[in-house]
């Protein structure tokens, strides 16, 4: 046995080796999209980011960061080598979890003998490695998010319970559930869903103690593990920090001691209590209760670790979101308020009337003139009471804040309904469609069970159709086998697709993975249904637990799978136990260590070997820069103390991570309209923040603190005639607030007596402020006039219209050209685009092509050609997925807009320079290309180009032609999801026709005009 465990750590510890290698080597080299941004801004410098909080996290990442030593550009990547680490640790402790499990299996058909050892070893590397491969983990595993650092602490709590299990006859074996506690107390500073363990813990304690079991024991022991979870969850969590929110409240605005008495005496008595009950339990030899203080306790320590969040937003870092500085307003942080609350067990339907309102809990902050905390929002009628006609148990058709969410769920519910009388709480009654309890549930399994849940399982255990976001159709995001009359039955041929069609992300496991895990849960349920049982619930709680939970809506911003990459680690158990199992039933036909090998040889090769190698060319993102290249291009977009307004995550995380780490640009200040919806976030734009001066703001707190002027509705005066002057309606918010607000049955409402807007422009001040260029002089207007057509405005809007009305052309305001049209309020005709941003300028311009804005050729040819970045885009080896190709097109957009105002100014040779450049940037071997190309064909044209324009029309019309090819070769029933596609590719081969027809190149014209009309025919 000693051998044995020799071998064990050795081999743990090189699958731990060859996962780091794997992750090191494919990691990303700088921040990447989407939170990861922001993770690594936070750790960096210890701020404060998006709730609920990842505080230890940012500690450990804080740690790694040291070791750029001083290198500002590698910051990112030690931490996402962070991530590397730890999911080759969550690696090593699957190995050994599968030791362990599958040792238990060898020893219930007789002693350990050499060929069971192999065939232990051999089933715990595949299994192993077969995770690591796995698409979901090894995503997580490259990049600076909490996903990798979660997994660690699942896989570690996992294997602690069965090493206590192992060693519970020993004395003092209790410290491995305190060290389990512990645990799970420091992973609530990463992410909750390491708590989802708990019943699988629950049950092999269970088993351990009781040796003889029935469904009665196993009934309340699940019971018990789902209160223990409740516990944590719903009581741990929250109640530390609200009853230390209550003592705060009595202690300084009852008895009037100073701020933070409150919180200290709370803790003084918490861990007074926890003193003395350890030293009563220890009197009275009362060992289980000594465990669970003890146990309390160190999920007490490690929970610790927000008070780093605490501490740090008092110092006001320039990210603090939530800006939770005390007991108080840390609650409100925990329980991710800010992104509201969605029903699990009870609730409404998407269509449910609202028939009353309840009082919700009052907003406290600290005022430091009064010295006590006060409150900024009674919240009295914010809570909605829904008609309970229109409620039922299991709610999974609940959100109705945008109307894309409702057609979704009638489609996915393939919802009639039946037709209700209701009535509001107004007094209005109307007739709605009831969704029916059996469309809640269809709507359940098909999307939330099978397309958000089950459709990823099959992604990492049998293979993936692409990267490109799934939305039902049998075009993108599905899973598929590898195996070809399968796959071409189910979504097509999609092992036919042209070059242009084809995807990294294409992955081919023939479904090995899947049927050697099934074979592993057929062993394991026949030879050992008790730890059958605890993978199970490991398997369920951190799967269909998690979709049950999240209750997630269609459609999504971005594929899910990463939530729920704990229960394919559960699964990649019963893969590595499927390989024991083979052995099992084979071992009786040939010598037991032949068998082990050739079984574990070949079960290496083809699942974790084929993963491997399919999964390679889309996980690997070394040398891929395009996030920072992204921000540094919104970022140089800007002319110097620019405003600049974002929106989404991707135009708004990887800025703060370019001026917060590498410091590029931070003279502009980035200002994301979703967070200027808070009173928090508009406070920290006032302030300064690098060499960005404070956001000139002229409305006062009281005038946007919490549950003041969250809408403010039109309510159009006739008496008014024509445009408003904007500072006159802010100039009577700031004086007389009262005009601008009316009483009604449902209490103060704030309004504009107009949606007619208008700033006056003094034409000498904006030349002079170098807001218009003086040859420009004659294209100013008096007056910028515009309408906002909607029935009111947020407070973000709010305050955009607040910054406008007061700026005075002092600072440059720019809009992020992703933001979307509802951010710009109506304002495109004064827009003039000069990067990836819009500047707002005194010149009007009507379109005509449906493009926003003017072109300012000289500050945008200076930007596009000699500031912007392509962080390594016209490499064909560095992986582009979906979210990356999307940066692309918005790009090409940009080159083809200057080089066409170029073309139109006479400027031919600069033109050229700019196409040039893009087609260099973005080359069709690394980004195929598509219709966003077909203008720059004909820009060539223009200048006289013609050898140049040929070339790409004729790869254009081979694109084209090659895709139409592929969309008729699929199955009747399947070509029709392609209608779009296919009209769209004749489209843009008529309009090349009349291009080159325009600039009489007849050959490429009867190129594409042959082609258009073989398909045309087809497609009619």
């Amino acid at each position: 046995m000693k051998s044995y465990q020799k071998i064990n750590s050795i081999l743990g510890w090189v699958v731990f080796a060859i996962a780091s290698i794997v992750y090191i080597l494919t990691a990303e080299p700088t921040a990447s999209f989407w939170d990861c941004g922001e993770y690594v801004a936070t750790a960096f410098k210890l701020q404060v980011g998006h709730p609920p909080g990842a505080p230890l996290f940012q500690i450990i990442g804080r740690f790694f960061t040291m070791f750029a030593f001083g290198d500002l550009s590698r910051v990112a990547f030690m931490v996402n080598m962070m991530s590397a680490l730890s999911s080759s640790l969550t690696i090593l402790f699957l190995f050994w979890t599968l030791t362990m499990l599958a040792k238990k299996l060898a020893l219930r058909k007789g002693e350990m003998t050499e060929g069971k050892m192999i065939a232990i070893f051999g089933s715990a590397v595949v299994g192993s490695l077969a995770y690591s491969f796995s698409d979901s983990f090894w995503f997580s595993a490259v990049e600076g998010e909490v996903y990798a650092m979660s997994s660690f602490f699942t896989a570690l709590v996992f294997w602690a319970i069965l090493k206590w299990e192992e060693k519970s006859e020993e004395e003092h074996s209790f410290r491995w559930l305190i060290f389990i506690a512990y645990m799970m107390g420091l992973s609530i500073g990463v992410h909750l869903l390491n708590l989802l363990a708990i019943p699988a813990i629950a049950f092999v304690y269970y088993f351990k103690n009781y040796k003889k079991t029935n469904y009665k024991g196993m009934l309340l022991t699940f019971i018990i593990s789902i209160l223990i979870l409740g516990f944590v969850m719903s009581v741990i969590i929250p109640w530390i920090v609200k009853l230390a929110g209550f003592f705060e409240l009595f202690f300084v605005n009852t008895i009037g001691l100073p701020f933070n008495s409150g919180t200290i005496i709370y803790f003084a008595v918490l861990i007074s209590g926890i003193y003395f009950g350890i030293r009563f339990s220890r009197k009275k030899r009362k060992a289980v209760l000594n465990t669970i203080i003890w146990a309390f306790t160190f999920i007490l320590i490690g929970y610790s670790s927000f008070f780093m969040l605490i501490i740090r937003s008092n110092v006001n870092p320039p990210i603090d979101e939530n800006s939770p500085e005390d007991a108080i307003s840390l609650l409100s942080y925990l329980n991710r308020e800010q992104y509201g609350d969605w029903p699990i067990l009870y609730g409404q339907y998407f269509n449910a009337t609202i028939v009353d309102r309840e009082d919700g809990n009052p907003i406290y902050r600290k005022s430091a003139e009064k010295g006590k905390y006060i409150v900024i929002d009674d919240r009295k009628g914010t809570i909605p009471v829904y008609d309970p006609e229109f409620s039922t148990i299991f709610p999974r058709m609940w959100n109705n804040t945008e109307k894309r969410y409702i057609n979704d769920y009638k489609t996915w519910s393939k919802m009639k309904g039946i037709p209700t009388s209701v009535t509001d709480e107004y007094g209005e009654t109307k007739v709605i469609d009831k969704p029916t309890f059996q469309e809640n549930l269809r709507y359940f399994f098909r999307y939330q069970v099978v397309h958000m849940y089950f459709r990823y399982f099959m992604w990492n255990f049998s293979g993936k159709q692409n990267d490109i976001q799934g939305t039902a159709d049998k075009k993108n995001g599905n899973w598929i086998t590898g195996i070809q009359f399968l796959d071409n039955a189910y979504i097509g041929p999609i092992k036919d697709a042209p070059k242009s069609l084809q995807n990294k992300a294409t992955n081919s496991f023939y479904l090995l993975p899947l049927m050697l895990g099934l074979i592993g849960i057929i062993y394991q349920l026949r030879r050992d249904n008790k730890n059958f049982m605890v993978v199970l619930l490991l398997f369920l709680m951190t799967g269909l637990a998690i979709v049950v939970y999240l209750n997630q809506h269609s459609p999504q911003p971005r594929e899910r799978d990463y939530a729920y990459a704990a229960s394919f680690y559960a699964f990649a158990i019963w893969i590595g136990l499927g390989v024991y199992a083979l052995f099992d039933w084979l071992r009786s036909f040939a010598d037991q260590k032949i068998v082990a090998i050739v079984i574990s040889g070949l079960t290496l090769v083809l699942v974790p070997g084929i993963m491997a190698k399919d999964g390679w060319d889309d996980h690997n993102r070394s040398n891929r820069y395009t996030a920072l290249a992204t921000a540094n291009n919104y970022l140089n977009s800007c002319a110097p103390n620019a405003i600049l307004f974002t929106n989404g995550d991707n135009d708004t995380f990887p800025l703060w991570y370019a001026q917060e780490v590498e410091g590029i640009r931070t003279d502009v200040r980035v200002v994301n309209l979703s967070l200027l919806n808070t009173e928090w976030y508009i406070d920290q734009m006032k302030r300064k923040a690098y060499d960005s001066e404070p956001v000139p703001f002229s409305l006062p707190w009281e005038q946007y603190k919490e549950g003041t002027r969250n809408y403010t509705y039109f309510i159009e005066n006739e008496n008014i005639k024509g445009y408003v002057e904007l500072n006159q309606l802010f100039d009577l918010i700031l004086n007389d607030p009262t005009r601008l607000t009316m009483q009604t049955r449902i209490g103060p409402l704030d309004f504009f007596p107009t949606k007619k807007f208008k700033i006056t422009v003094d034409s000498a001040s904006v030349i002079e402020k170098g807001v218009v260029s003086p040859e420009n002089a004659d294209k100013i207007v008096n007056e910028i006039t515009w309408t906002i057509n909607s029935s009111g405005l947020t407070k973000n809007y709010l305050m955009v219209l607040d910054l406008l009305a007061t700026n005075n052309w002092e600072r440059p305001v720019y809009f992020a050209t992703t933001t979307g049209r509802t951010a710009y309020m109506g304002l495109q005709e004064y827009f003039q685009l000069e990067g990836l941003a819009y500047r707002l300028v005194p010149i009007k311009t009507v379109s005509k092509d449906r493009q926003d804005g003017r072109v300012q050729t000289d500050i945008m040819y200076d930007n596009l050609v000699n500031k912007f970045e392509f962080g390594n885009m016209d490499d064909p080896n560095v992986y582009m997925d979906e979210t990356n190709m999307r940066m692309t097109m918005n790009l090409r957009n940009n080159y083809f807009r200057l080089s066409d105002a170029l073309i139109k100014e006479g400027k031919n040779d600069m033109a050229r320079i700019v196409m040039d450049r893009c087609l260099e940037g973005m080359p069709d071997e690394s980004i195929p290309y598509n219709y966003f190309v077909t203008p720059l064909a004909e820009g060539y044209y223009k200048i006289g180009d013609f050898e140049k324009g040929n070339e790409l029309n004729i790869r254009l019309i081979e694109i084209f032609e090659e895709q139409l090819a592929y969309y008729f070769e699929f199955p009747a029933k399947i070509q029709k999801k392609y209608d779009f596609e296919k009209q769209q590719n004749l489209a843009l081969l008529q309009k090349l026709t009349q291009v080159a027809n325009q600039f009489k190149q007849e050959e490429v014209a009867d190129k594409a005009s042959e082609v258009f009309d073989v398909y045309f025919e087809l497609y009619n």
